[in-house]
């Protein structure tokens, strides 16, 4: 779990990957390029995402983030109003069913007690400037969290200005003691941002804050515009039994522009609807003195639907009639259920199955170039999980859990096919979903209040890998590698050393391998180091506080080292596609003032403080060997933040 005040001091709070990269396992790399998402991968899955998410769950207050093909968008995480991050990886996802390398949950704080309004002000590098405001109340038995934040920057790259506005409410409703409702909404704009492609080595060498190759020819860009509302309702059936349901739905506009050449681009358009339900029981037992079973059934149904359109374009102007128009549409129907059951005082039995029916379907509307890409397939899953744990005492729990999971492909990657060099807009039929056998032993040991230290040993066998076949002029094509293999170590390790100094450390080393049986055996899957560190050691002058709350004065300090190897850009793991590891140093400053009713904090931050040369991210197997999206040199950012209580609290 990352909590609230973490997420608040790790930056200027835009991207997930600010704060992700504190989770073991968890390769979170920002691309500094806000026309495609930063690039998030848990375990290895996700990594082969050229845009968006892949591979695992995104889940923001309890409403799917991902949908039923296993595509994500982080768009709906509002990170200003973030209580807490939760990241579950292991065999334990795999209950999560399409796509669930990991899980990644984020929920919304709760409303104030008081009415309350918070003002953030952030300005920094290249152009960053960033506002947020903020008020939540409780009344009775309805409480409020109403947040709206700005974003822009021109970017440091050439041809990289981006902006975005969001708006995310929390409303609940205490319908009794036993009876909550919760009422979500959320909506994301993206005007535009720019997309500066990736760079070959050679620019990368000779100069990485260009834009790659006919980016600004063609005007390359995105614009999104995102709509969502759900409710949650939970109900508490009796002092064993409780009940949640939740309903959501939404709309997505993205239009795209995307280079081909010097002289001329392209542009898709994607009109999104989507929409779910979900229902689940949990319920908790003493069958003997001894004995407690604690168990979850539940069902979830989940449907996207978008027309993809696309053209031609010029200098990043739509030109002459669409060659391009389809209906792509996933869904799902599953069915899980999980028991644990304490059998004797040091021993507890996890088992748990989920059924999924996944369907995706392509309806070509664009036939005079006599080719259709219509096409439709069902895949089918049933993944059970077992583990034990071992509660050798009140400080030390080992366990070893083993799970099935499987990975369909997405719309996006099932909607184009490899022709020779060029990559067409047929429907591919033959792709299939990767099966994955998950293997985990680990332990979770607080030896003392001040300390708690995690580990964890992981093997995952993989067959038909989907992978990346090509990608060129903004099209991806994709197919299925025999067999792959994931193993390796994390830890997560934090220490209280006094009220004053606290240290955390999280460090992953994963050996991710196509299998024998492949053309590729031996080499490393691109886009996964090897060795990743994350550590940090911070101050507080008056203490850090119980629950992680903000002192009302004094300063603050931490000094984050954050670590990567080299990441391979594509499969055959050549020179030209390596992006070198790297090390760096951020350190932040707080000071925080208490004023009547007014509580104030003014902050300050620089990151590659040694203004280290490195690759952010990598562009897998792009054509054009543009793999690379290189790391911001040293950057620096500052704000001050204003909470007013509307009320005197005492």
């Amino acid at each position: 779990t990352i909590d609230g005040e973490t997420i608040r001091k790790s930056g200027p709070m835009v991207n997930l990957s600010d704060v992700l990269n504190q989770a073991p396992g968890v390769v979170a790399l920002n691309r500094n390029n806000y026309a495609q998402d930063v690039q998030i991968s848990v375990r290895g899955f996700g990594a082969r995402s050229a845009f968006g998410l892949r591979g695992f769950r995104l889940i923001t207050d309890g409403i799917p983030a991902t949908t039923p093909d296993g595509q994500g968008q982080a768009s709906s995480v509002s990170l200003t109003s973030a209580e807490r991050i939760e990241v579950l990886t292991g065999p334990l996802a795999q209950l999560y069913g399409n796509s669930a390398g990991g899980v990644i949950q984020v929920f919304t704080r709760e409303a104030e007690k008081v009415p309350s309004l918070e003002s953030q002000l952030v300005t920094g590098s290249d152009g960053l400037s960033r506002t947020d405001w903020q008020f939540s109340q409780q009344s009775g038995q309805v409480s409020l969290v109403g947040d709206y934040s700005t974003f822009h920057i021109q970017g440091h790259r050439a041809h990289s200005e981006a902006m975005r506005q969001q708006l995310n409410t929390l409303l609940r409703f205490d319908v009794s003691s036993d009876t909550r409702v919760k009422l979500i909404a959320n909506v994301f704009k993206m005007p535009f941002a720019k997309d500066p492609l990736g760079l070959t080595l050679a620019q990368l060498e000779a100069n990485p804050k260009q834009a790659g190759n006919h980016a600004i020819a063609n005007d390359t860009r995105k614009t999104v515009s995102q709509a969502q509302l759900g409710a949650v309702l939970e109900h508490q059936i009796d002092a064993q039994t409780r009940a949640q349901a939740r309903v959501y739905g939404g709309s997505r506009e993205n239009l795209q522009y995307q280079a081909s050449s010097a002289t001329s681009g392209s542009w898709v358009g994607l009109d999104r609807n989507f929409r779910g339900l979900g229902f689940q029981l949990q319920g908790k037992n003493q069958w003997f003195a001894n004995q407690s079973f604690n168990w979850v059934v539940g069902l979830d149904q989940d449907f996207s639907g978008e027309q993809r359109q696309g053209g031609p374009a010029n200098a990043g102007v739509k030109a002459g009639s669409i060659n391009r128009n389809e209906l792509n549409e996933s869904s799902n129907s599953d069915y899980f259920a999980q028991a644990n059951w304490r059998i004797f005082p040091h021993l507890t039995l996890t088992t748990g199955l989920r059924q999924s029916t996944i369907q995706l379907q392509s309806r070509d509307d664009y036939l005079i170039d006599g080719a259709n890409g219509s096409g439709n397939v069902t895949y089918k899953a049933r993944n059970p999980v077992l583990g034990a744990t071992w509660h050798v005492s009140d400080a030390l729990n080992l366990y070893l859990n083993s799970g099935r999971g499987f990975e369909t492909p997405t719309l996006s990657e099932s909607v184009y096919t490899k022709s020779g060099s060029a990559v067409l807009g047929l429907f591919n039929a033959n792709l299939v979903p990767s099966r994955s056998q998950h293997l985990e032993l680990g332990g979770k040991w607080t030896p003392s209040p001040q300390t708690r230290i995690d580990t964890a040993l992981f093997r995952i066998q993989t067959d038909n890998e989907i992978v990346t076949s090509l990608s060129v002029g903004g099209r991806t094509a994709f197919t299925n590698a025999q067999q792959t293999l994931r193993q390796g170590i994390e830890i997560s390790a934090r220490h209280l050393w006094n009220q004053h100094w606290r240290t955390l450390l999280s460090a992953t080393a994963i050996n991710a391998q196509y299998g024998e049986n492949t053309s590729l055996a031996g080499k490393y899957l691109p886009g996964i180091p090897r060795q990743q560190l994350f550590s940090s050691i911070a101050w507080s002058e008056k203490g850090f506080q119980q629950g992680n709350k903000n002192p009302v004065s004094g300063k603050e300090a931490s000094l984050d080292w954050v670590a990567r190897s080299r990441l391979w850009a594509n499969d055959s793991n050549d020179l030209s596609g390596a992006a070198k590891g790297y090390g760096m140093l951020n350190v932040r400053i707080r000071q925080h003032f208490q004023i009547g009713q007014a509580q104030l904090e003014a902050f300050a931050g620089i990151d590659n403080l040694t203004d280290k040369r490195a690759v952010s991210s990598v562009i897998i197997n792009q054509a054009s060997k543009q793999f690379f999206e290189p790391a911001l040199p040293r950057n620096w950012m500052m704000g001050v933040t204003a909470k007013l209580a509307l009320i005197n609290r005492q």
